[in-house]
């Protein structure tokens, strides 16, 4: 089966935040005093994750990302990733991490198949690291970068890339693919740190970020992007990685967009952007059976907005404000 949404995109890929949690404070994130964290009652169980999952698969979902929060820090996480990784027609389960806590378990990791993991890195500076996370773990998670590459998992670090912030780290992380067989990604910075700001002049687009890079490695060439990219993809000759930038804010790729979220507690999104459409966990305690809820996912996806910036302006009609990236899932 192909779900598709009403632009015709195809949709295999979900984003399954299973926290809200984290043992970082980044200030993009989140407020510096953090969120009221979901209470347990209000958080989707493991048993309801793997039925919205199993069902999902069976619809046409190929791969599943487990995001947070930071996924790591949910008490009893690997058991719920040896179930997803179990599950029949599932192509691809991948992780995205802060690296914090995640080192001791990357053998389990790689035992259940996980061929990739996104590694959220702003900085290689342990003043700056500390300065934007509120918390002095640079060492750990250059731990499980290692730990990652030694066991053969592919690597992909998501750098923010902020004004004042961490600029003069861009270039560093480049380097880091002259040696090392990463995928360095860096991302717009986008409105999701749980207050009221919006972003009417963002000077550190995709474009000026390129430029950044290419002053300094001249000869940066472009790449075929992978169907489905939300990342330009470029390659240094001579460099064993490869540098994309995500065009987050700007939005570019909207257009092949094959991608749906579901939150800590359950609000199915089918847009970064979107203020949520349908509560999968309020539908199954409820008492929805599978036939039910497979029909309010397709009620949403044949009402899904054509763009972030048309999600944006709906949220913005019904809110005012941005919510917390830790609460939506990265």
């Amino acid at each position: 089966m192909v779900l598709k949404d009403n632009h015709g995109r195809a949709i295999n890929y979900l984003r399954l935040a299973v926290t809200d949690r984290c043992n970082l404070r980044c200030f993009y994130c989140m407020p510096e005093e953090g969120i009221d964290w979901l209470s347990r009652k209000d958080l989707m169980t493991y048993e309801e994750m793997m039925r919205a999952c199993s069902l999902l698969v069976k619809m046409g979902i190929q791969k599943i990302r487990i995001t947070g929060g930071e996924p790591f820090v949910r008490k009893d996480i690997m058991s719920l990733l040896e179930g997803l990784a179990g599950l029949q027609g599932l192509d691809e389960l991948t992780v995205t991490t802060n690296g914090v806590v995640t080192a001791p378990l990357v053998p389990d990791l790689k035992k259940l198949g996980i061929k990739s993991v996104n590694l959220s890195l702003d900085t290689l500076d342990r003043n700056r690291f500390f300065a934007i996370t509120h918390r002095d773990e640079l060492p750990a998670v250059m731990e499980t970068m290692d730990q990652l590459l030694r066991h053969g998992i592919e690597v992909k670090i998501n750098a923010v890339v902020m004004e004042g912030k961490n600029i003069g780290d861009i270039i560093p992380l480049v380097e880091l693919t002259k040696d090392l067989p990463v995928s360095v990604r860096f991302i717009e910075e986008m409105p999701f740190n749980g207050g009221d700001k919006h972003y009417t002049n963002l000077t550190w687009d995709h474009v000026q970020i390129l430029k950044t890079i290419k002053d300094r490695f001249p000869a940066i060439e472009k790449i075929k992007d992978p169907a489905y990219s939300t990342s330009y993809n470029y390659n240094i000759p001579g460099h064993k990685g490869s540098v994309g930038i995500i065009a987050a804010y700007t939005r570019s790729f909207c257009g092949t967009c094959n991608r749906i979220r579901i939150t800590p507690q359950g609000i199915l999104k089918t847009c970064l952007y979107d203020a949520g459409v349908f509560n999968v966990k309020d539908l199954m305690r409820q008492s929805c059976n599978d036939e039910e809820l497979a029909a309010s996912f397709l009620i949403a996806l044949g009402k899904r907005t054509k763009d972030g910036w048309e999600a944006e302006q709906q949220r913005n009609l019904l809110t005012g404000t941005h919510e917390s990236m830790a609460a939506i899932g990265g």
